[in-house]
């Protein structure tokens, strides 16, 4: 099966430091989350008061069961958040690992 990328972007409407503080607390929830190999997280751009975070699945499968689950709810409907952007790519997997990606890998805390 193939790995799949997910690139979700959005506008912050509140602080950098609020938009931290807000998001911080679900990344237990994130760590457990079936199928996410990783997860990373941006910090708000003030110039453009964007944010987002860039995901790798293990397959479709588990990304599709993420994007229904109560915790995808729960960002998408967030107040201090809006105008989402949610992509999905497959890997360029040959590529990828000359760059060094960490394909394949589940990091551990």
């Amino acid at each position: 099966m193939t790995e799949r990328v997910l690139q979700l972007n959005y506008r912050v409407k509140v602080s950098g430091k609020d938009y931290q503080a807000a998001v911080s607390p679900l990344a237990d929830a994130f760590a457990g989350v079936p199928g996410l190999r990783w997860k990373i997280w941006y910090q708000k751009n003030e110039t453009s008061n964007e944010a987002g975070a860039l995901y790798l699945f293990e397959n479709q499968a588990s990304l599709d069961k993420f994007l229904a689950s109560d915790l995808a709810a729960k960002v998408t409907g967030h107040s201090a958040l809006g105008d989402f952007s949610i992509k999905q790519f497959d890997v360029l997997e040959k590529e990828s690992m000359k760059t060094r990606a960490p394909l394949g890998e589940k990091v551990a805390v």
